[in-house]
């Protein structure tokens, strides 16, 4: 029941309509040392790269589907590819091309927020992770929690659309911790929220730890979608690791992205959030899941979408709905 009301509190917001956004992963080089993924810094066995501009635009601009109308360039947190790859790569896809642009590379100095969006970029993706402080430090997230949500309101003050997320069911965590997320989430200037759920990563410190029962990831996800219809809020790849159907499960949960994998094949083995033996979710498997669930990709991108509805105004935080209401 919960998640055919978030089905329809969805529809009445965007009609049947998913946006397609492809993901390019440019770098796992990565200076933080988070405990539940395989990029961390201390894990010795990842043979690290980076990708060069020139064969990420000949991907984007030459391969691309025709159904991706927005690109997501993500990283490890890599101040250097930032400069060397992924600022050139941003002004090279908006004079060539006229899809979004969103990143995802972490905490970084304001200067090189500034230079990110100059270059082109509209939507910046940082996860909170986890709402709980002590366990925020406990696992190594980056930073502290707190300077983590600074730089949150700081990118959605100074003219970005900022969406968040976090991870249901880390070693540590309760059932009430995930109202706490769901709290935190509500009261930050966000465009949209994920929720992936924890899958041990088997070079980590975290590897002998047990997944997240499905239903936290999924009834979180119904949730946010109650408490914003307006959000974007994604079906991500790693919910088919957590079930066979899982990534269906989250377009019946409410989500109304998803996302291709656009890195190209040599280097997707060495991008290990979770595990090696990834679900790449390709455009057959979309649109054949879109399909399954009644739903057709959105010919107006998400970045377009975003502006012509909500302008580039401040988002302004909503109050979450208390435990009574959940």
């Amino acid at each position: 029941m919960l998640h055919e009301r978030a089905v329809e509190a969805r529809d009445r917001h965007y009609g049947r309509r998913v946006f397609v956004r492809g993901v390019v992963e440019v770098s796992n080089y990565c200076r933080e040392n988070c405990s539940y993924c395989g990029m961390r810094r201390d894990n010795a066995g990842l043979a690290r790269f980076r990708i060069s501009h020139d064969l990420l635009a000949e991907t984007l601009l030459e391969q691309r589907p025709d159904c991706v109308t927005d690109i997501n360039i993500q990283a490890g947190e890599d101040p250097v590819v930032v400069r060397e790859v992924v600022i050139p790569l941003i002004r090279t896809l908006c004079r060539e091309t006229t899809l979004g642009i969103s990143v995802c590379l972490g905490t970084l100095s304001h200067s090189l927020y500034e230079e990110l969006k100059n270059a082109g970029a509209g939507f910046y993706i940082m996860k909170f992770e986890m709402s709980d402080p002590d366990l925020y430090a406990r696992l190594e997230a980056p930073g502290t929690l707190s300077e983590r949500l600074d730089h949150i309101r700081w990118l959605a003050s100074h003219g970005w659309m900022v969406s968040s997320g976090f991870i249901a069911g880390l070693p540590g965590q309760q059932r009430s911790d995930l109202l706490d997320n769901l709290k935190l989430a509500g009261s930050l200037p966000l465009r949209g929220c994920s929720v992936s759920p924890f899958i041990p990563g088997a070079d980590t410190p975290c590897a002998a730890a047990s997944s997240s029962p499905a239903a936290w990831t999924l009834n979180a996800m119904a949730v946010l979608r109650l408490m914003r219809p307006d959000w974007i809020i994604p079906a991500v790849s790693a919910l088919n690791l957590m079930d066979s159907d899982g990534y269906q499960s989250g377009l019946r949960a409410g989500a109304n992205l998803v996302t291709m994998n656009l890195t190209p094949d040599l280097f997707r083995p060495d991008y290990v959030i979770y595990q090696r033996d990834r679900f790449i979710m390709t455009e057959e498997k979309i649109l054949n899941a879109l399909d399954s669930a009644g739903l057709e990709a959105s010919p107006v991108g998400l970045m377009a979408h975003c502006r012509a509805t909500l302008g580039h105004e401040e988002a302004k935080p909503h109050p979450s709905p208390s435990p009574k209401q959940d």
